[in-house]
């Protein structure tokens, strides 16, 4: 998928834990598991704007666009 997801960066960089952000975002963390792993079809704008403010970063932090060759 040409998708990819920076949040385990995002994370690193904040030093907090994938269950602290699933914590703050309000999904389980199996949910943020298939974000982070870019096995998700679609992300809702809601959780999007929830991931953004828990780790104080823009959606293009989170979200990358590689094109498939």
């Amino acid at each position: 998928m040409p998708i990819i997801t920076n949040i385990d960066v995002m994370l690193a960089r904040r030093k907090m834990s994938s269950g602290e952000l699933a914590q703050k975002v309000g999904i389980t963390p199996a949910n943020l598991s298939i974000l982070k792993c870019g096995k998700a079809k679609a992300v809702r704008l809601s959780t999007l704007e929830s991931l953004c403010k828990a780790l104080d970063c823009q959606p293009g932090d989170l979200l990358e666009f590689q094109s498939e060759k």
